[in-house]
């Protein structure tokens, strides 16, 4: 999950020594910069995977400065993917003009070329115009042809964090999040679900974080490749809209707002955006069948972001309830569950209590 500035103080002591040669040997090959041994150091707030920092130097122009990014894996966040993978897609995606240029690598992160954009803004997400670049975006994304097999991963991934979810569990956490029904439930969402559908390379987390905008050209760039795979494009569009609920700089950041969740309309509009941006009008049968997948995709996305949630609340030592986030998306699986799948979703009557998920 992405991360937006927030200027601290200097805590250059939080970079890796390895890390800290590469970006003095970088430095010291650009002629602009004064002194490559003068770095500044400013932790990038909101991400949740990652440690990610900007890098400045001041240059022998008067107030301007000389940027990168460094990220540092977060500690245990392999369980959630193939970091080889994840290098892979980046250096593929850099290579395609479609994100930042990788500029180092040392043993527990790398080191990113800065974008001269502003990343987007939770009421940004929601803005029409904004919206509309990125459902124009998103398509050019789902295109991409990358290398190697072309599989769905959603199924398999949500079986793999399930075993481990539970693996890292108390019993009692076993309990209060139903994981023992969850394995049927991913089952029965694979069943109901997997029709015939568009398969594109999708992103996964496409949270505003993640998503960055040129004001001046007004092209959008989106970043970080940790969770991006094949799957149904349907899945990579309701995470979208599922994550318009969220707001993570705020006191509160694991807190959801799901009646921030896109009405009809603006789902429309964008799917409505999405299929047409590459030429051609799409016909109403494909945009109601895509709407229409897109809403069932939600409770999949609920339970990758439970599981991840739960996962994360035993390996990740960033700060944030992670417990509370994963039991609000399962809450949200549910209680939405039933009008999506119609007889199919039942709701366990153990989950709730007086309309409330409990933990």
């Amino acid at each position: 999950m992405g991360a937006v500035e927030n200027p601290v103080n200097n805590k250059e002591y939080r970079i890796p020594g390895e890390a800290k040669e590469i970006l003095k040997s970088l430095a010291s090959k650009w002629e602009d910069v004064a002194d490559a041994n003068s770095l500044q150091v400013i932790p990038l707030k909101g991400a949740m995977t990652n440690e990610v920092f900007q890098i400045k130097w001041p240059t022998k122009t008067e107030n301007v400065s000389r940027k990168v990014v460094v990220r540092i894996y977060g500690e245990g966040v392999e369980v959630f993917f193939d970091r080889d993978n994840e290098i892979l897609t980046f250096e593929f995606m850099s290579k395609q003009g479609q994100g930042p240029r990788l500029l180092g690598r040392f043993s527990n992160g790398r080191i990113e070329e800065f974008i001269h954009s502003r990343t987007l803004s939770a009421s940004d997400m929601r803005d029409p115009d904004t919206s509309a670049l990125i459902a124009t975006k998103m398509k050019e994304f789902h295109g991409l042809e990358m290398p190697g097999p072309k599989n769905v991963t959603l199924w398999d991934r949500l079986r793999n964090w399930l075993k481990t979810a539970k693996s890292l569990c108390t019993p009692e956490e076993v309990k209060a999040f139903r994981l023992d029904s969850i394995e049927e439930e991913i089952s029965l969402l694979e069943k109901e679900l997997s029709g015939d559908q568009f398969i594109g390379f999708c992103h996964n987390d496409l949270q505003y974080g993640n998503i960055m905008i040129d004001e001046e050209t007004r092209s959008i760039t989106i970043i970080d490749y940790e969770y991006a795979s094949y799957n149904p494009i349907a899945f990579d569009i309701a995470n979208h809209f599922c994550e318009m609920a969220a707001d993570y700089h705020t006191d509160t950041p694991h807190i959801l707002d799901y009646s921030k969740y896109p009405d009809l309309e603006e789902r429309r509009r964008f799917i409505r955006i999405y299929l047409s941006s590459s030429g051609g009008l799409p016909t109403d049968i494909e945009e109601e069948q895509l709407l229409e997948n897109v809403e069932k995709y939600k409770l999949a996305n609920h339970l990758f972001w439970g599981l991840w949630g739960i996962i994360s609340e035993h390996v990740n030592e960033i700060d944030f309830d992670y417990m509370e986030y994963a039991r609000q998306r399962f809450e949200q699986y549910w209680l939405t569950k039933p009008a999506l799948l119609g007889s199919s979703g039942t709701t366990p009557d153990a989950v709730m209590t007086d309309g409330n998920f409990t933990i």
